[in-house]
């Protein structure tokens, strides 16, 4: 029988936080369409520490979760730079896209003062910065980039999404991401960038919208079925699972 597929959940849990809620949800949707056992465990980020390095050493995923301002955004960082750096499959919606989006501008891209201006008013020049219109509880369309990753999760080149978020990568800074590793896959009507993949990893996706969402309508959302299959390979690997023998 397959192992459990371990999933560390980086966030700061509330009930309060419908992304919270409908987490539990997506993934039970997932392992269900994948027919496995998907083990998750919540980490919250004030667990900086041995704890926390040990739990991202085991882990099959990495999924970082919406409810900024983190409660130590240091430790979000750390454990987006772990998932980047390691290959383990990494998923980030809403905060989590904009903490991959930070932690990439400050380890790859050299901008070691990249903030995001929610966490910091005071910040000279943002990374992540008010979006010009919120999109609290809204529904949008996405343009996916031609070749990428998230076309091909989809199928499609245009998809609606649901939205709770005030904040978003800063138009000024989007040029950065054009040639970089890490780079801009889905857009609204206006070009702005509504997620992100990194080329050459197994899975690495961040998206400022919330598929999760998607399971409190009863239905399974292609991202996070795509992230758990492979988080799935990842533990099969991992653990010489006789699933994936050849």
């Amino acid at each position: 029988m397959p192992s459990p597929i371990r999933i560390v959940l980086v966030g700061d849990r509330s009930d309060t936080v419908l992304a919270h809620r409908a987490i539990p949800v997506a993934l039970a949707r997932a392992a269900h369409d994948v027919q496995r056992v998907v083990d998750a465990q919540w980490m919250h980020t004030g667990s900086l520490g041995p704890e926390m390095a040990a739990r991202l050493t085991n882990a099959d995923g990495v999924w970082c979760v919406p409810g900024s301002p983190y409660a130590n955004m240091h430790a979000a960082l750390a454990a987006i730079g772990f998932a980047r750096r390691s290959g383990v499959p990494f998923l980030g919606t809403c905060a989590g896209f904009q903490h991959a989006l930070i932690e990439y501008a400050r380890s790859v891209l050299g901008l070691t003062d990249a903030e995001h201006a929610e966490s910091n008013p005071g910040a000279k020049d943002p990374l992540i910065t008010a979006l010009s219109c919120g999109l609290v509880e809204v529904e949008g369309r996405v343009h996916l980039a031609e070749g990428s990753r998230m076309r091909a999760i989809y199928g499609c080149d245009v998809a609606t999404e649901a939205y709770h978020c005030n904040y978003g990568l800063d138009p000024r800074h989007a040029e950065r991401f054009a040639h970089a590793s890490l780079r801009i896959t889905a857009t609204d009507d206006d070009g702005a960038a509504r997620a992100v993949e990194l080329t050459g990893h197994p899975f690495f996706v961040a998206t400022l919208f919330q598929p999760e969402r998607a399971a409190l309508a009863g239905r399974s959302h292609p991202v996070v079925g795509a992230f758990i299959q492979a988080a799935a390979v990842a533990a099969d690997r991992r653990r010489g699972s006789p699933a994936t023998a050849s």
